[in-house]
């Protein structure tokens, strides 16, 4: 509390799945030494699909704790439809930009920001700061978060009250939400993402 005058965010929830009871899932991000004995990160083929139910899983846990009472309705009404009623029909997605302003993504690649988007039906400048992110630094594991806040303080700005949502994978395997609210208005010029000269513009970038 005696911090809370020059706080910019307030932890508001953290959601931590672990999946490691599983053997494919604790495998399939490993480190190890190769047939000449260099020591590498193995990645498993399922790497992907185990991600995709890690994500399913932390949601569900998570999305009662930030969706409009709406949205859960809407979600129990077809659960009950497809499992009970054994009525066929998709399973609904819960509309988490309703519940969220900002979305900072893991940049564990393309193909994962891609498939997340998707998979939450999330439009493209949703995802840009984590694109930029992946652009400009690469891949650096569930710290990438910071740096798309950062991206997002910077560039676009975040205002009193908005919702920031930071979902990170790690092995084990782990997928971990944490979800802030600004205390105050927050445009930080982060020296990270001070313009390079002759910089394209991101949305002419190609990660």
């Amino acid at each position: 509390r005696s911090d809370y005058w020059k706080a910019k965010y307030e932890l508001l929830h953290v959601v931590r799945t672990h999946m490691g009871a599983s053997d494919d899932n604790y495998n399939c991000v490993f480190q190890s030494p190769d047939s000449e004995g260099r020591v590498g990160v193995h990645l498993s083929k399922q790497l992907m699909a185990i991600a995709g139910h890690a994500l399913k899983a932390n949601i569900t846990t998570l999305g009662p704790l930030v969706l409009p009472i709406s949205e859960q309705l809407l979600f129990f009404f077809n659960l009950i439809a497809r499992k009970v009623l054994k009525v066929r029909m998709r399973g609904y997605i819960p509309d988490f930009k309703l519940a969220f302003e900002h979305f900072c993504i893991h940049t564990g690649g393309r193909g994962v920001i891609d498939e997340i988007e998707k998979q939450l039906e999330l439009t493209p400048s949703h995802t840009q700061p984590s694109k930029e992110a992946l652009f400009r630094y690469g891949n650096v594991s569930s710290s990438s978060v910071w740096y798309v806040l950062a991206n997002i303080e910077t560039l676009r700005g975040v205002r009193h009250g908005d919702r920031v949502w930071q979902i990170a994978f790690g092995s084990g395997f782990k997928c971990n939400s944490a979800v802030w609210r600004a205390l105050r208005r927050v445009n930080t010029q982060h020296s990270a993402w001070a313009p390079y000269e002759d910089e394209p513009a991101p949305e002419t970038k190609e990660v």
